[in-house]
């Protein structure tokens, strides 16, 4: 059947049992993100299971920052200059082990940041070309308004 009234039971070891000590803004985290859009919210209780999960010592934020700070190490491959690839360490990916593989990856990653520069700069000319013709398409209605206003006062001016 079911389970017996536990009476040891109380908030505290359920905090407990959901990833260790809630602190204060976690707390607060949560119940924001609940108000303001109910995935946020479901999103920090998660996080909060990854953690007891994983053995995280560190909390919400703290967990934040680093991957924040992660994020924003990419580092410049190539003379280029492009963001073609963080680095394999800040990413996550760190040595395969096999140098060749590693160079092929690398290899692999700027022929595939060289690809993304061209689709940049394709729908670049392409947004300029439907500026042009929007441009044309403007210039065409307003000189057939002012033709129109033309022939208007023509035949109103007779």
């Amino acid at each position: 059947m079911g389970k017996p009234f536990d009476p040891g039971f109380n908030a505290r070891s359920a905090a407990h049992s959901c990833g260790g000590r809630w602190k204060p803004l976690e707390i607060g985290a949560m119940v924001l993100g609940f108000a303001l859009y109910w995935p946020i919210g479901l999103a920090v209780l998660g996080w909060k299971f990854w953690q007891k999960k994983s053995g995280y010592q560190g909390d919400l934020f703290t967990f934040a920052r680093e991957k924040w700070e992660g994020a924003v190490n990419w580092s410049f491959v190539g003379s280029g200059g492009g963001f073609a690839a963080r680095s394999w360490r800040s990413a996550g990916f760190g040595s395969s082990g096999n140098r060749a593989f590693d160079e092929w990856r690398a290899g692999e990653l700027a022929r595939l940041e060289e690809e993304r520069r061209k689709l940049v700069a394709a729908e670049r000319e392409f947004a300029e070309f439907l500026e042009q013709l929007r441009h044309a398409r403007d210039r065409e209605e307003f000189d057939r308004f002012m033709q129109e206003r033309r022939w208007r006062q023509g035949t109103t001016s007779v």
